[in-house]
C-alpha cells in the first residue's frame, strides 16, 4: 500500500470532521409524549382562550352597563350639582342679603349705644356740675357765715346724688364725699356769733376802762371832817391841815410799767379810747368779712393798747384782757374746713377719667 493516498485520505478525514464541528447540527425528532403533550397544551391553551373571551365578552357588557349607569348618575349629578350651584348662589345672595341687614342692625345698635351713653354720659355731667356748683357755693356760705351746715347739708345732698346715680365712675366722688364729711363732723369750728357777742362786750367795755395814769378822785367824809376840826383847837392850825389836804389832792404819787401812759393828755385819751373801740369793730368786720388774718392782727393790736395804756390792776381791765384773749383763742379755729379732695374728683369725674 502506498503510504502517501493514506496520508492524503486521513488528512482528508481530518479536515471533514474539522468542517463537521463548524456545521450545525441536525435536528433529532421530537418523541411521540412530547408531541401530544404539546397538543394537550395546545388544546387546553385554546380552551382557556374561549372561556377567556366568554369571560371578558361577559366583563365588557358588565362594563358597558355599568358605564351606561355610570353616565346617568354622572348627569343625575350634574344636574343635581347644577341645582346646588343654583340654590348656592341663591344661599349666598340670602347670606349676603342677611350680610347687609345684619351690618344696618348692627350699625342702628351702635348708633342707639351711642346715643344712650352720650345721653347717660349728658345727665351724669350735668349731674357732676350741679353738684360741683352747690358745693362751691355751701362752702362760701359756710366761709361767710362761720358755720358748716350749709357745707354738710350739700355734701349730704351730693352723696345721696351719686349714690341714686349707681355709676361705676362715680365711686371714687362718692368715696372722697365720705371722706370730708368725716373730716369736717371731726373738725372744731368756732362759734361766729358768739364771738361777734364778744366783740361787742368789749367796745360797751372800753368806754369804761381805766387809763394807767388816770387820777383816783379822793373822797373825805364829813364825820372825818368834822372830827379833824375838832381836834384842831385854833384857826391857824385848821388852815394849815386845809393846805396840806388840798396840796395831797394836787398830787399823786403812783407806778406807772409804761412811760408813754404818763405822757397822754386827756384830750390823747379819748382818742386812745376811741382808737381802741375803732380796732376792735374793724376786727369785727373782719370776722364778718371772713378776713381772718386781718381780724387776728386788729385783735393783736387791740391787745398791746390794753396792755399798754390801761390800768391792768383795774377789774373791768382784767375782764377786758380775758375777754380779748378768748377771742383771740377762739379766732385761731375759726377757718372753714375746705372740701378739697370732693372738688378734685369732681373734676376728674367731670373730665370723663
Amino acid at each position: 500500500m502506498n503510504p502517501a493516498p493514506e496520508a492524503e485520505t486521513a488528512a482528508l478525514a481530518g479536515a471533514l470532521s474539522e468542517a463537521d464541528r463548524y456545521l450545525p447540527a441536525m435536528p433529532r425528532p421530537l418523541p411521540r409524549w412530547f408531541v401530544f403533550g404539546l397538543a394537550v397544551v395546545a388544546l387546553l391553551a385554546l380552551l382557556t382562550a374561549a372561556l377567556s373571551w366568554q369571560k371578558l365578552s361577559s366583563i365588557q357588557e358588565i362594563l358597558a352597563r355599568q358605564s351606561a349607569d355610570a353616565t346617568a348618575q354622572s348627569t343625575e349629578a350634574r344636574a343635581i350639582a347644577k341645582q346646588a350651584q343654583e340654590l348656592a348662589r341663591e344661599a349666598a345672595a340670602r347670606v349676603a342679603v342677611f350680610d347687609a341687614r345684619l351690618s344696618e342692625v348692627a350699625l342702628q345698635r351702635t348708633q342707639l349705644e351711642e346715643l344712650m351713653q352720650s345721653l347717660s354720659r349728658s345727665r351724669d355731667e350735668n349731674m357732676v356740675v350741679d353738684i360741683d356748683s352747690a358745693i362751691r357755693l355751701a362752702q362760701q356760705q359756710a366761709e361767710l357765715t362761720g358755720s358748716v351746715e350749709p357745707l354738710l347739708a350739700a355734701l349730704k345732698s351730693a352723696n345721696q346724688r351719686v349714690s341714686r346715680a349707681a355709676q361705676p365712675r362715680l365711686t371714687p366722688l362718692q368715696r372722697a364725699i365720705a371722706r370730708d364729711i368725716d373730716r369736717i363732723k371731726s373738725a372744731s369750728v368756732s362759734d361766729t356769733p358768739g364771738l361777734l357777742l364778744k366783740l361787742d362786750e368789749l367796745v360797751h367795755l372800753a368806754d369804761e376802762l381805766v387809763l394807767a395814769n388816770a387820777v383816783a378822785t379822793a373822797r373825805v367824809t364829813p364825820t372825818t371832817k368834822r372830827g379833824a376840826v375838832q381836834e384842831i383847837p385854833t384857826w391857824w392850825l385848821r388852815a394849815l391841815e386845809l393846805v396840806r389836804d388840798e396840796a395831797n389832792a394836787l398830787l399823786r404819787v403812783s407806778r406807772i410799767e409804761q412811760p408813754e401812759a404818763a405822757m397822754l393828755s386827756p384830750e390823747q385819751s379819748f382818742f386812745l379810747r376811741e382808737n381802741f373801740k375803732l380796732k376792735l369793730l374793724n376786727a369785727r368786720l373782719g370776722l364778718l368779712a371772713r378776713q381772718l388774718e386781718s381780724s387776728r392782727a386788729d385783735l393783736a393790736a387791740a391787745a398791746v393798747s390794753l396792755n399798754k395804756y390801761f390800768d391792768t390792776g383795774s377789774r373791768k381791765t382784767q375782764v377786758a384782757a380775758a375777754l380779748l384773749q378768748q377771742v383771740q383763742t377762739q379766732m385761731k379755729s375759726l377757718q372753714i374746713p375746705r372740701v378739697d379732695e370732693t372738688l378734685a374728683a369732681l373734676a376728674t369725674a367731670a373730665a370723663g377719667r
